[in-house]
């Protein structure tokens, strides 16, 4: 979801807003990302070589609730602020959270609208690539000024080889994943369109490069799978 007001004025988001496309958006990130359980799986135990047993977990572009779930599933003594500026994909996240409801506080806005903190560690899953490089800095900068020293940081998005040539081979590949698993041919071509013409991609470089002037002296990348990238850092 995305994470800061210079997303609102994108056109591929307005779904986030609609209540249909709301209801099968559980849909798409599986069809899409690949390997997307077993990414978010290692995101819960990336943040738990560092993070206490009682942590208190800032997750940024919350709606949807798949990461919330799959955390909150596997560490029972973490709390979680999740932020999301889309209030149906809010209300989409209180019911995946199921029995773990409880220990979520669900906040509608975007990174100025989360807590201070000091947070025990943080997200950002399937969210970035919604903004532009400066916004993308400012944002993770403010990820990590409300981190305590240490605490590690996750981020995950559409991020891969940007020169004309690469950039349509990857893109190719993208619309072929979910075609392999069934997909119509004609929606995940429209998806590639979709990201193609709206998403602020940019180069694993370039993305770890916004990383590290944001404040994160040590990314390290841990998730590679066709358009997407995952990284651990540390404030």
């Amino acid at each position: 979801m995305p994470a800061d007001a210079a997303a609102q004025d994108q056109p591929f988001l307005k779904s986030f807003s609609d209540p249909e496309a709301v209801a099968r958006y559980a849909e798409g990130p599986r069809r899409f990302v690949p390997g997307l359980d077993g990414m978010l799986r290692m995101t819960g135990i990336l943040l738990a070589e560092r993070a206490p047993a009682d942590a208190r977990v800032l997750v940024l572009g919350a709606g949807g609730g798949s990461e919330l779930r799959a955390i909150a599933d596997a560490h029972p003594g973490w709390t979680f602020v999740g932020v999301d500026p889309a209030a149906e994909m809010l209300r989409l996240a209180e019911r995946v959270a199921g029995p773990h409801r409880a220990r979520m506080e669900l906040v509608e806005g975007y990174i100025d609208d989360a807590p201070a903190g000091p947070f025990d560690a943080a997200t950002c899953l399937l969210t970035l690539h919604f903004l532009p490089a400066a916004e993308r800095e400012r944002t993770v900068r403010e990820i990590h000024r409300r981190l305590r020293p240490g605490a590690p940081f996750v981020a995950a998005h559409s991020s891969f080889p940007q020169t004309p040539a690469e950039r349509g081979q990857w893109l190719d590949r993208y619309a072929a994943f979910p075609i392999a698993l069934g997909v119509e041919p004609e929606q995940a071509l429209g998806a590639r369109d979709a990201v193609a013409a709206s998403l602020n991609t940019f180069s694993p470089e370039q993305d770890e490069a916004i990383l590290r002037a944001g404040g994160f002296a040590d990314p390290s990348l841990f998730y590679a799978a066709f358009t997407w990238r995952g990284w651990i850092a540390h404030a």
